[in-house]
């Protein structure tokens, strides 16, 4: 009962620090022992945490971690690995309604801003588009294609349909390199001259393509030698 109640204790001080003084002066395991008290109730989660971080090798480690390896862990119950595995996704949904305003891309840094949001935590590549309407203001970005880690086929049917759907002005190319760095290949150089004709007899200009790789991005249009891709 005693050690029931320490653990009650302990709860009710870490939550309380939390509401008072925010996540800034924790330590790493105490954020998850934080997080780990709402999946695993009435118990003491410190060493938890700290054989999850063990294993997984960091915080951001523990929340990309594959359901299948979380449950593995002893103490971890389907209830803990599911809010483990709610973190990632949760925070890109997060940062995607925060920029969801209508937004005017009046640089590339802007572009590469709300990019980064989008592309956040995604482990395999994605192409997609941002419609603009004259103004450069965003229509509605769209997802076009999915695959496997350096693997995507762009869906040209469904850029001329995200086009038409949403009667863009100007498109911005955007895709991935999950596990690599943003230099585009000559794939993508092709494919996005290849988008360029396809759009520009519908009236829709290119603007940019711009490739993303973790917390870097490279934008097509301002890199000098990859100009030529827009003339």
């Amino acid at each position: 009962m005693s050690e029931i109640n320490h653990h009650k204790e302990h709860r009710k001080r870490l939550k309380n620090r939390f509401l008072s003084e925010g996540l800034d002066n924790f330590e790493v395991h105490n954020v998850l022992e934080l997080l780990l008290f709402f999946g695993i109730p009435q118990k003491d989660t410190n060493d938890l945490a700290h054989e999850l971080l063990n294993k997984f090798g960091s915080l951001s480690g523990v929340f990309e971690a594959p359901y299948s390896e979380l449950i593995k862990v002893k103490g971890i119950g389907d209830n803990a690995a599911t809010l483990i595995q709610l973190i990632s996704p949760l925070s890109r949904i997060y940062l995607e309604d925060k920029l969801s305003e209508k937004i005017s891309f009046d640089s590339t840094r802007a572009v590469g801003k709300f990019l980064l949001a989008k592309y956040r935590f995604r482990k395999d590549e994605m192409f997609s588009m941002l419609c603009l309407d004259q103004n450069c203001r965003l229509i509605k970005w769209v997802p076009i294609s999915s695959g496997t880690i350096n693997v995507t086929a762009v869906n040209t049917r469904k850029v001329v349909e995200a086009v038409m759907n949403t009667s863009a002005n100007a498109v911005v190319l955007a895709h991935n390199h999950p596990a690599g760095l943003a230099v585009p290949s000559a794939d993508d150089i092709n494919s996005t001259i290849a988008i360029r004709k396809l759009i520009e007899p519908l009236g829709v200009t290119l603007l940019d393509h711009i490739i993303i790789a973790n917390e870097d991005y490279v934008s097509l249009l301002e890199s000098d030698q990859y100009k030529f891709v827009f003339k």
